[in-house]
């Protein structure tokens, strides 16, 4: 009864300050591993103290033992799932742990009831069937057929409608059978039976489906164990050997082994087995028959299930499955035919043309797989041709390695007889080679031979030539350098398409050259076409190209003729100022032959005594002298030699020489004016042109500002005058009207002097009639009319004269 005593009160007797356990805790079924259950203080002060878990009802792994944390002057015990807890209030909703607490020298053990509640929200999915390694369910190998081996739909997914399937796969020969799931749940035996199976372990994965669209998967492990009453099994895995088909009959093939009392073996199948039989007691399989696969077809590969039983019980018995591999044996190598191949193809063939079929075969097995391999003589590599398993062909250039085809022989994209040592022959060999053991070969030998295409036409660069006119004939001007891509790159001729047939080609090496003579003057510039073609570039001599270029010859111009001067005598008479230099004469020189020819050089060249002369391009100028001991007081006589000369490029440089006399009169007075004349000379010479000097006046700069500025004034002047004028004389040509107003304005004019000057009073001025009356023009003049004495009034005659208008009556008083 003390076990049952509330643990406060049994833990009083240890401690002095108890903190004691509660009677039961309540916790939810998704509370997941290392989850705290409860925790509670223990106050052992004077010993450490220790809490053991000696017991859980019913029997379970969930919990992890009791932990003591020490915190001051106390201690922390905590009870805590394990990591393979899995609760589920459905399966186990009670647990009853027994703990022991020792205290120094006092011990005591109390209960502590965990009760497990549903958890809503919980997915039935994390229960024990949840578990992530998988269930493992454990079944003796001579469970019935079809037998219940667990039931996996618990109540609460029952009510949940819950849907289990297995989808993992069964597959012979490891299964024995499927394993299934009823309605109820039950995950049931295969219709098979395990008998034999032990120890395998069969994984299934199970889905479980319930609720809206919710499912998960889970695992579950089959475990097969023997049966007790006999413990027949065989040692090992299951063998799998391999034999050659000239095994001789009665040889062994392979052994087995079983563990029991008084084994016998036999082979349950095939039956009947015509080829392999078994020993009943020591269990070794032998041959019984010759295994020759070419007639006998499907006996490459034999299963043999053999039996082990207990002779005195047979009921006690264990099955083995054996694999057994019969290989052909090689006797005779692959056969192909043709066995040579030998083809001529041309460089140009496209990537991919089959140039030859073979067939090969295995007289050991027909119909079984060869393989082909093609080694390279000459040249070495695999860079013209590419075996497709019996196919010869030519790989893309992209693909460089070594290639597989079926039955052709192609060509390769890297064929080419434009390189040297490329083209002309390949040699290689396929080899063939079968499967079988020891694995025989085969040599094919191939022999290509690529000719060659002429591809590409010649090509030569335009060229430009330089020659001077004098060349003689057979001169070289240069070579015409052709190229062609095909081989041999220098098998071109030359020649030269129409044109003139002052140039030659040399048809083999290209050299241009001079056949006539030039002139530069009749043409500078020729423009030749040269052709090239090529030739013993192709397998036909006939098959030729060509191309062309033009080239440029330039004629250099080379002096002919010499410069002319006209005239080429001159003899003139100058006045030689003081202080003054002197134009005398400009040298007129050209070639008649090359009139285009204009550069030359001036030089004189004799007769310049005292260096009086100088040349300035054609122009002759005497120095200016100043008054001293050098100046002539009488007049002198020279006589120059000018050279003139080619002053250009061409060479050589030709000259000529003119002569000019010069009398030169010394003339110090700068009034004296000189006249030019010509004088005549003799039949036997030209005419001499003579130049007078005359004086002139050169007026200062401001003196021509000051003149410009008051011309210019009096333009203006003169150009406002006439302007007035020109006003005048359209107001003069008005209409009448105003002339009748001039003519009143007159007379009141003339009234009102009239009185002023009877009365004697002081004159005064009127105002001025219109300028446009003033301006009338008076052709006529008269005296004003005196009467009688009447009466003084405004209206009586004056006597005064006065200027009128014949045609206005206009009147002007004097």
């Amino acid at each position: 009864m003390a076990l049952l005593r509330p643990p406060v009160l049994l833990l009083a007797l240890v401690v002095s300050e108890l903190h004691g356990l509660p009677w039961f805790i309540n916790v939810s079924e998704s509370q997941g591993p290392g989850a705290i259950l409860y925790s509670f203080p223990i106050n052992c002060t004077s010993y450490v103290p220790t809490l053991e878990l000696l017991s859980v009802q019913p029997p379970t792994t969930f919990f992890n033992p009791p932990s003591l944390n020490r915190q001051q002057k106390t201690y922390m015990a905590m009870v805590t799932l394990s990591s393979s807890a899995r609760l589920d209030a459905l399966a186990v909703n009670h647990y009853r742990l027994q703990l022991r607490l020792t205290c120094g020298k006092k011990v005591l053990e109390a209960p502590l009831s965990v009760n497990v509640h549903r958890d809503p929200g919980y997915s039935p999915c994390a229960g024990q069937f949840a578990n992530p390694g998988g269930e493992i369910i454990q079944v003796r190998e001579m469970v019935t057929p079809g037998a219940q081996l667990y039931t996996l739909l618990l109540p609460g997914l029952q009510l949940q409608r819950a849907q289990l399937s297995i989808n993992s796969a069964q597959d012979p020969p490891y299964f024995p059978g499927p394993f299934s799931i009823n309605g109820q749940g039950w995950l049931l035996a295969p219709s098979q039976g395990l008998k034999g199976h032990a120890p395998k372990v069969f994984p299934l994965e199970v889905l479980v489906s319930f609720g809206q669209n919710q499912s998960c998967h889970r695992m579950l492990k089959v475990k097969v164990l023997p049966d007790p009453s006999s413990q027949i099994s065989f040692l090992g895995q299951a063998p799998n050997v391999t034999i050659l088909e000239d095994l001789a009959p009665g040889s062994n093939v392979v052994q087995v082994r079983a563990r029991g009392l008084d084994v016998r073996y036999e082979i349950l199948s095939p039956v009947p087995c015509p080829l392999f039989s078994i020993g009943r007691e020591d269990g070794v399989v032998r041959t019984t028959a010759p295994l020759e696969l070419a007639p006998a077809g499907g006996v490459a590969v034999t299963r043999l299930q053999v039996k082990a039983y207990e002779r005195r019980r047979p009921w006690a018995s264990a099955d083995l499955d054996v694999t057994v591999n019969v290989r052909s044996v090689n006797r005779w190598p692959p056969r192909c035919l043709p066995a040579m191949l030998v083809t001529e193809i041309p460089e140009t063939t496209p990537v991919g043309t089959v140039l030859k079929t073979f067939t090969c075969t295995d007289p050991d097995s027909a119909g079984s797989p060869l393989d082909y391999e093609l080694q390279f003589h000459s040249p070495p590599g695999p860079a013209s041709l590419c075996l497709r398993g019996r196919a010869l062909e030519v790989p893309s250039p992209t693909y460089r390695p070594m290639c597989w085809v079926l039955q052709d022989m192609k060509v390769n994209a890297t064929l080419d007889c434009d390189t040297p040592g490329a083209c002309f022959q390949h040699a290689a060999s396929i080899l063939v080679l079968d499967g079988g053991h020891p694995p025989m070969t085969s040599e094919v030998p191939v022999l290509v031979m690529v000719t060659p295409v002429n591809e590409f036409s010649p090509a030569c660069v335009p060229r430009t030539f330089r020659i001077r006119e004098d060349a003689g004939p057979h001169t070289l001007l240069g070579s015409v350098v052709g190229t062609d891509k095909d081989y041999p790159h220098n098998s071109i001729e030359y020649y030269i398409s129409g044109g003139p047939t002052t140039f030659s080609v040399d048809r083999l090496s290209g050299e241009v050259h001079l056949l006539g003579s030039l002139d530069y003057e009749l043409q500078t510039l020729y423009r030749l076409t040269v052709l090239v073609t090529d030739h013993s570039q192709d397998q036909h001599p006939t098959q030729r190209r060509s191309g062309s270029c033009t080239i440029t010859i330039e004629v250099e111009d080379v002096n002919d003729y010499a410069p002319k001067c006209q005239p080429p005598f001159q003899e003139l008479t100058i006045y030689a100022p003081l202080g003054h230099s002197v134009e005398v004469t400009k040298v007129s020189c050209w070639v008649p032959q090359e009139p285009q020819r204009r550069a030359f050089s001036y030089s004189i060249v004799g007769g310049n005594s005292q260096s009086r002369f100088s040349l300035q391009g054609p122009i002759l100028v005497h120095k200016s002298i100043t008054w001293g001991p050098h100046w002539p007081e009488q007049p002198h006589t020279y006589e120059l030699l000018i050279r003139v000369a080619d002053a250009g490029p061409s060479i050589p440089h030709l000259s000529t020489t003119a002569t000019v006399i010069v009398h030169l009169i010394p003339w110090s007075t700068s009034t004296v004016t000189t006249r030019t004349h010509r004088s005549p000379v003799p039949s036997v010479m030209t005419p001499l042109l003579v130049t007078d000097v005359e004086a002139f006046w050169q007026p200062e700069p401001w003196f021509v500002v000051v003149l410009t500025v008051t011309s210019a004034l009096f333009l203006l002047a003169l150009g406002w005058l006439f302007n007035r004028l020109f006003q005048g004389l359209v107001q003069m040509l008005q209409t009448p009207s105003k002339s009748a107003q001039a003519l009143l304005l007159n007379s009141i004019q003339g009234t009102e002097e009239s009185i002023e000057g009877f009365t004697e009073a002081p004159r005064t001025e009127m105002p001025r009639a219109p300028s446009s009356v003033v301006s009338l023009h008076f052709d006529g003049r008269a005296q004003d009319s005196v009467p009688s004495p009447p009466p003084v009034h405004l209206s009586s005659g004056t006597g005064r004269e006065y200027l009128f208008n014949t045609l206005t009556g206009a009147r002007r008083w004097l």
